[in-house]
């Protein structure tokens, strides 16, 4: 136990490079203890053996742990839970055999030394997966532009990597989100809600939480309990208690979970997550589901406006079996992907496909994936009867449409920066927070501006008004510098002529319409896509600046 003890402490010490350490009995974690005279002498053997390492360790008397408080900063990994025993661990081996890499374009396997990019963001992905591309150092652009537009901002009175969101990054978030809600509904999925916290005693969410021991924050009560860091779980057991049959599969279920980790939109401690569960009944069924799956995050691309640079992985032993569908998949991609062969299983997965757009400074936003699990059916006890009548564990898919909401708005945010020197920076029309705005001349100008605000707000479009005391000059310059798609003036002429000249964003164009030829224009553009009311007031005039 001294041994497996010491190992375990010294290889956690490698990563939170601690300077001092301090042995303690936490006896609460476990469910089998051993007697105090045992657990002394572990201690004790544990601290002599880790002080001949070179290591500054502390041991605290046992029995006192009631009796003293210590309230200190730390690093995020410097309080995990292990279970040590005495049984032997196999030493990893030493030159493991690394994963191969190639590119496939089609039905067609290439070294990637002998690839020609033609994409330079496919080649920044290669870079970056081969580790020689761009670092994860230097603040990527969406940070300053989150804030600049009154979408959301770090909230310091939270954890690092929390964030608060202002009217207008909730609305976007909703939208995002009532989007892919849409989208799996669509699908056939049954959306469920689970409770966020679990408890560790739990043998199957134990097993599954400890490859994600970084991600977890656990509570001070009685129950060993932990802040869901996925939905996995909570899915799982749900699937696990009905009665289900080879008639129901496939069956899917949906919902959002939450997770973390810490820069801007890309890393955070709390995001979230849509995770679409698919439980299949055999190979042939799960593959047919990934392809179609495959299809649908294909269409977010689309839909969003987002490039997708993609990574196709399998374990050897998939791809010998599958390589036909694997190559099936390339060919519906229809660009080149980065493949990568794992010579064996590492994780739950067996296959998976990731989506990624690509920051400002070259680095991958995750986006879409889809992962076919083989191994939680039987962790978490889901079966279902089969047509020969005995009971089978389901491959489980897991896919998330479009990667988490808020890496969503980080790949709209930084691909206008990319962008910056071709077209005027704007996030899709019906993700706009506000999409026309109504700009007055002057004071006599607001009773006829309110009438048309009425008019385009009934039509489910996100109008507001600028009322202000400025000049018309300045409130066009506001409006151009918040993103809104259509902006146009109200004067007298307009009054009089019913028609108005509209500045078009996306084209940069001003064009004189109607305002029934406006609104037909806005329902064009967000037709199909969901809707929610503008959360502001609609005069400029009576209005909060968060920033």
């Amino acid at each position: 136990i001294v041994k497996n003890l010491v190992k375990e402490v010294i290889k956690t010490n490698d990563q939170v490079k601690a300077e001092n350490i301090v042995l303690y009995p936490y006896a609460h974690l476990s469910s089998s203890l051993s007697s105090p005279k045992v657990a002394v002498q572990v201690l004790k053997d544990a601290e002599e053996a880790l002080d001949a390492e070179g290591l500054n360790v502390k041991r605290v008397p046992f029995g006192w742990y009631k009796a003293f408080e210590i309230s200190c900063k730390g690093h995020p990994l410097s309080e995990l839970s292990r279970t040590i025993t005495a049984e032997e661990e196999e030493e990893e081996e030493v030159g493991k055999k690394p994963s191969s890499w190639s590119i496939l374009d089609g039905d067609k396997i290439i070294d990637i030394d002998d690839f020609k990019f033609e994409n330079d963001q496919l080649e920044k992905l290669v870079s970056y997966e081969l580790g020689t591309g761009a670092s994860d150092a230097g603040e990527p652009p969406h940070v300053k532009l989150m804030r600049e537009k009154e979408l959301c901002d770090y909230e310091s009175a939270s954890d690092v990597g929390n964030l608060k969101w202002f009217p207008k990054g909730r609305l976007v978030r909703d939208l995002l989100a009532d989007y892919v809600y849409n989208l799996v509904v669509d699908q056939g999925a049954m959306p469920i809600e689970t409770p966020i916290f679990y408890d560790l005693d739990n043998e199957a969410i134990n097993v599954h939480a400890a490859k994600f021991g970084e991600r977890q924050y656990r509570t001070d009560t009685k129950k060993n309990l932990m802040l869901r860091f996925a939905c996995c779980f909570g899915a799982f057991r749900v699937m696990a208690d009905p009665f289900i049959t080879w008639k129901n599969l496939p069956t899917y279920s949906f919902r959002f979970e939450k997770k973390g980790e810490v820069v801007g939109l890309k890393r955070l401690r709390a995001f979230t997550m849509p995770d679409f569960h698919s439980f299949c009944a055999d190979m042939n069924s799960t593959l047919e589901e990934f392809s179609k799956q495959t299809d649908m995050c294909i269409q977010t691309g689309v839909d969003l406006d987002v490039n997708y640079e993609i990574i196709f992985r399998a374990t050897k032993d998939f791809y010998d079996e599958n390589k036909d569908w694997m190559y099936s998949i390339g060919k519906k991609i229809g660009k080149p992907v980065l493949l990568e062969i794992l010579p064996e299983r590492k994780h739950y997965w067996s296959c998976k496909i990731d989506f990624a757009a690509i920051d400002y400074l070259g680095r991958p936003i995750e986006n879409p994936t889809v992962q076919i699990d083989v191994e939680s059916g039987k962790r978490f006890d889901i079966t279902y009867l089969g047509e020969d009548g005995k009971e089978h564990y389901p491959t489980i898919l897991h896919c998330s449409p479009t990667g988490s909401i808020e890496r969503v708005i980080c790949s709209l945010l930084e691909k206008t920066a990319i962008e910056l020197d071709e077209k005027a920076p704007m996030l899709p029309t019906w993700l706009s927070p506000i999409e026309v705005r109504i700009i007055t001349v002057g004071e006599d100008h607001k009773d006829f501006a309110n009438e048309l605000y009425d008019k385009i707000n009934a039509e489910n479009i996100r109008v507001d008004v600028d009322d202000r005391d400025e000049s018309v000059g300045k409130k066009i310059r506001n409006a151009a510098t918040e993103w809104i798609p259509y902006i146009f003036v109200v004067g007298d002429n307009e009054k009089e002529s019913g028609v108005f000249s509209v500045t078009v964003r996306e084209t940069g164009e001003k064009v004189d319409m109607t305002v029934d030829e406006l609104i037909k224009e806005v329902l064009d553009k967000t037709k199909g896509m969901p809707y929610r009311g503008l959360p502001l007031p609609k005069d400029i005039s009576t209005r909060i600046n968060f920033q």
